[in-house]
């Protein structure tokens, strides 16, 4: 256990890192990003998330199922997509009622906040089945894809905010937040799963569905154009060569 801790807070502190690394670029670059570029690295995040569901997520939680044979092989997938979907729309719905819909930077700190969650817990439990595989090759590409992707997203976060009272320093540590539910989601599931090992193919599922729900409810429509397009392949195909050559 205190390997798998060990490997999850590595991997989902690197993702930190990178959203951390985004962030700053408030102190570098003068304004918030190109409208292309941006589209272009939401189509990005949202290649790589929905790579990372199915080939670091569902295909070991189907592989598993099929190892324990007590349920049929595509229950847990079926349901854990559904709960974790279910748990995203639910969370979303209230916090963004409780935040004031005037500021619009706000509530994208809270989206992007909100879509961390699921990041955190598959980089997390992608260092729990690594200890349990004996391999360390498949978290560590699913972390870098997840960490690549992070780095605009900080500064997604930050660089509209440059114009708000508190300046960049503020902004700064707003982008940096944003990042920090995924160590915290990221420990917090591995802690179940190895309680309860029965649960791993259930949580894999889970957070496979919440990830899906955020590309299809948050990335796809707004990286929609050409450049997200591109995006959206490049970073489908970055994940899934990372996750198979590597895994």
């Amino acid at each position: 256990m205190p390997l798998t801790f060990c490997r999850a807070a590595l991997g989902t502190g690197f993702t930190f890192l990178m959203t951390t690394l985004g962030a700053a670029m408030v102190f570098v670059l003068p304004g918030e990003q190109h409208p292309r570029l941006q589209k272009l690295m939401l189509g990005f995040a949202a290649g790589v998330m929905t790579a990372a569901s199915v080939w670091s997520l569902l295909i070991p939680a189907m592989e598993q199922t099929e190892a324990e044979q007590v349920f049929p092989v595509w229950i847990p997938p079926t349901l854990g997509i559904l709960s974790g979907a279910v748990f995203l729309i639910v969370l979303d719905a209230v916090i963004i009622c409780r935040v004031s819909i005037r500021r619009q930077n706000t509530l994208l700190m809270t989206a992007i906040t909100l879509h961390n969650i699921p990041e955190g817990m598959a980089v997390g439990l992608a260092c729990a089945l690594s200890v349990r595989n004996g391999s360390a090759a498949g978290a560590a590409a699913l972390a870098l894809g997840i960490g690549i992707q992070n780095f605009p997203e900080g500064a997604a976060v930050s660089l509209p905010m440059c114009r708000e009272r508190g300046g960049r320093v503020r902004a700064f540590l707003c982008g940096t937040l944003s990042g920090a539910v995924e160590p915290l989601f990221g420990l917090l599931t591995v802690g179940a799963a190895s309680l309860a090992q029965f649960l791993m193919p259930w949580l894999l599922s889970f957070a496979a569905g919440a990830m899906l729900y955020v590309v299809a409810e948050e990335l796809t429509p707004q990286a929609q154009s050409r450049a997200g397009t591109c995006g959206y392949l490049f970073g489908f195909l970055l994940m899934m060569v990372l996750d198979v050559a590597l895994g």
